[in-house]
């Protein structure tokens, strides 16, 4: 992010996939069905950076794309959105990474495949350990990350390497499980590996869903006092209420009732306007129970709006149309 011409440090480093996601052009359409698609940039470490940038946190991205036309419209992308796209790798053997999503009639989305039948035939899943630039970590507070780039042997590596940095140099990381099963050649894998993430996660972002698969409840507070090194755990539910544990502060909170065109990226913007918040306020707020459950109120704000237009990035909010509508709904109360 520039100001005045001046680069400024990068308070969040997301670190992930980006890739096209191919949204189905006529809803509520199986995927035989669906006669066109519109590509919207999306991965959610990337819808991530992006949404941070538009609320005011400044953030960078870290990836490997293909040598290729899509590749390049994606940093065009970013770069148009203020990311820092220095930590950005290329990959001359494989394509960037496309993903073809189709529509229910309610918004919600189904990812039913790639451009290729292998998972890892693309550039994302070649991210070099080796080639991460260190300053990024110097500069930065927290990082951001999922569990598809474990899928991959070689940015599995990238990702370990990225925790080491971090710890080294006293990030706050933030885990955002984003299960994609048709991701993985072998998903009987994941919960082992997404198991030595544990020593590393300050905060844990899931779904109900992701909560059930990884730990068997749903409980925000229950699985912080299981896990017991994490700072805070937030479990999402569609439309359904946000419970959450933040420091010793659990509650409930019910997203913001909105016509979903596209659900593609509101969990990615939710934990945007989290971590927003965390940059506001600092960590020491969610000592203090009421801005705690605020803070999660802004995060489905933000989560919230973006499900009201299509593409994850394009309907991301900024931070004033966020707060435009908290003053709406409150004055509507």
């Amino acid at each position: 992010m520039k100001s005045q011409g001046i680069t400024l440090p990068n308070r969040v480093i997301c670190l992930g996939e980006i890739l096209f996601d191919c949204l189905a052009d006529d809803s509520g359409q199986s995927l035989n069905q669906v006669k066109s698609w519109t590509a919207y940039p999306g991965g959610a470490p990337a819808n991530t950076a992006c949404a941070l940038t538009k609320l005011g946190t400044s953030s960078a991205f870290i990836g490997c794309i293909g040598q290729d036309s899509l590749g390049e419209s994606l940093i065009q992308i970013l770069q148009t959105e203020g990311v820092n796209i220095s930590g950005i790798q290329r990959n001359s053997k494989f394509p960037t990474r496309q993903v073809y999503v189709i529509r229910q009639a309610n918004g919600d989305r189904d990812f039913t495949g790639f451009s290729s039948s292998q998972p890892s035939a693309f550039a994302d899943a070649y991210l070099q350990a080796q080639n991460l630039r260190e300053i990024l970590f110097l500069e930065a507070e927290y990082l951001v990350i999922g569990t598809l780039e474990l899928a991959y042997s070689q940015t599995r590596q990238a990702v370990f390497r990225a925790l080491e940095l971090a710890e080294r140099y006293h990030l706050k990381i933030v885990l955002d499980v984003n299960r994609r099963p048709m991701f993985w050649d072998n998903e009987a894998e994941a919960k082992t590996l997404i198991a030595k993430l544990w020593q590393y996660v300050d905060f844990v972002k899931l779904t109900k869903e992701e909560a059930k698969w990884l730990f068997g409840k749903t409980d925000a507070g229950s699985i912080s006092y299981h896990l017991g090194s994490v700072e805070g755990v937030l479990i999402s539910d569609g439309d359904g209420e946000v419970n959450y544990c933040l420091s010793d502060n659990e509650g409930r909170v019910k997203p913001f009732s909105l016509q979903a065109i596209d659900t593609t990226g509101a969990g990615d913007a939710f934990t945007a306007g989290f971590i927003h918040q965390l940059c506001q306020h600092g960590i020491s707020s969610l000592s203090n129970r009421d801005l705690a459950k605020n803070i999660v109120i802004y995060a489905c704000a933000v989560g919230g709006l973006t499900v009201t237009k299509p593409g994850a990035i394009s309907a991301q909010p900024t931070a004033k149309e966020v707060q435009l509508f908290l003053q709406q709904h409150h004055n509507a109360n």
